[in-house]
This record gives C-alpha cells, structure tokens and sequence, in this order.
C-alpha cells in the first residue's frame, strides 16, 4: 500500500503543454484536460481558473476531477474568479461536489460588475499560462514565458481585487 493517492484516470506520461497562438473549441477543453493533469503530475502549487461562467470548460469530467484530486495537497492553492457561478453550479455537479470537499485549498470570488466580452478566460500557473483571447473561434496564447506570467497575474489579480467571495463549499438556512 502506498501513501501517494493516485487516481487512475491521470495519465502517467503527459505530452508537454503546448506555446504560442492555438485555436479551436475542442482544442481549448483539450488543453484544461491537459494543463489540471499536468498540475497534478508536476504538483504546481497555485493554479488560478478564470471565465465568465465557466460554462464551456470539461471542469464536471470525471478525469478532470481525478486531476483536481490528485493535485490537492495541503499547501496547494486553487483560485477561482468568474462573474457568474450559475452555469458552473448546474453544468458541473460533480466539480461542486469536489469543491465542497476541498473548500480549504479553493477560494472563489465573482465580480459582476463586467460585461463578460471584457471577462478574461484563463489559466495561470507558476510554469504555464493559457489565456482564450477569442471564445467565440476559440483563439488561445499559451506560454512558459516569465513576461507573459507577470502580465497575466496582473490582469487577474485586477479583477481578483474586485471582485468578493461566491460559490460558498455549503449554504446554511438560518
């Protein structure tokens, strides 16, 4: 018996994370796939999720979960910053579910105060960055580059700073 979980649907040889321009929906979901499995595989400890609603990402897959899970350590950090939950609370039940369970490495916060056209769609690590710069025809910059890190991080933490907790682990009827 080992004291390493291990969910069995990572896969143990991840092809590298793609750079540069890359388009298409598809593509786009292949890559969050990618990128959560890679997470877990390289134990990145901050991942920072952002998107209107989350409405189109594979976040309810089971395998995506499984990545979420074998990268949640103590010391690990998940942020999430949409504008609205919605979406993510109804499309993505299993997600939710998983969130509840590791309320202590999410924090989440909305800012609806922006038109989503506006609302940056993101994925933001220590070693990769994907950034979706069209929804609609799926367009995507991905980069290991430090100058394309800093200036995601900053644009984040702008709506970050903005924005106030959501998407609560239980809701308590007083």
């Amino acid at each position: 018996m080992t004291d390493t979980f291990r969910a069995p649907d990572v896969p143990t040889a991840l092809q590298p994370l793609p750079e540069g321009r890359l388009q298409g929906r598809p593509l786009f979901a292949d890559l969050v796939r990618q990128s959560l499995a890679t997470a877990a595989a390289e134990g990145w400890p901050r991942l920072v999720l952002c998107d209107p609603d989350f409405s189109d990402w594979p976040l309810g897959e089971r395998a995506v979960v499984a990545s979420l899970q074998a990268w949640a350590r103590r010391g690990r950090v998940l942020q999430m910053l949409g504008r609205d939950f919605a979406p993510l609370r109804l499309q993505h039940p299993r997600f939710v579910q998983w969130r509840v369970a590791w309320a202590h490495v999410i924090e989440v916060r909305a800012c609806n105060s922006a038109s989503a056209d506006e609302w940056p769609s993101a994925i933001w690590s220590p070693a990769w960055t994907l950034e979706r710069i069209d929804a609609t025809h799926g367009v995507m910059v991905a980069s290991r580059e430090a100058r394309d890190h800093v200036a995601l991080a900053e644009r984040l933490d702008h709506w970050w700073q903005k924005g106030s907790p959501s998407l609560p682990p239980s809701i308590l009827g007083l």
